[in-house]
């Protein structure tokens, strides 16, 4: 269970991109990757809340940074 954060960041990032082309703004997607990083963080990850909620900023913030800096490696 230790690497399951590695698969949930790859989760979300598809989730994301599914809210993407069901039309939600751009500018959404890192509050939607926080939320969603939050949930899976509480739910699925932390033995309480505390850590629950702190491994879920880190799987969220690590969605959104990873989906932009892949995204502008390639665009250049």
């Amino acid at each position: 269970m230790e690497f399951a954060g590695i698969y949930i960041v790859g989760l979300i990032i598809g989730i994301s991109e599914v809210f993407k082309k069901a039309g939600i703004n751009n500018r959404y997607i890192p509050i939607l990757n926080l939320i969603l990083g939050l949930l899976a963080g509480m739910f699925l990850l932390g033995d309480d809340i505390k850590s629950g909620v702190v491994i879920g900023i880190f799987i969220g913030l690590s969605a959104s940074g990873l989906y932009s800096g892949a995204k502008n490696t390639l665009d250049k």
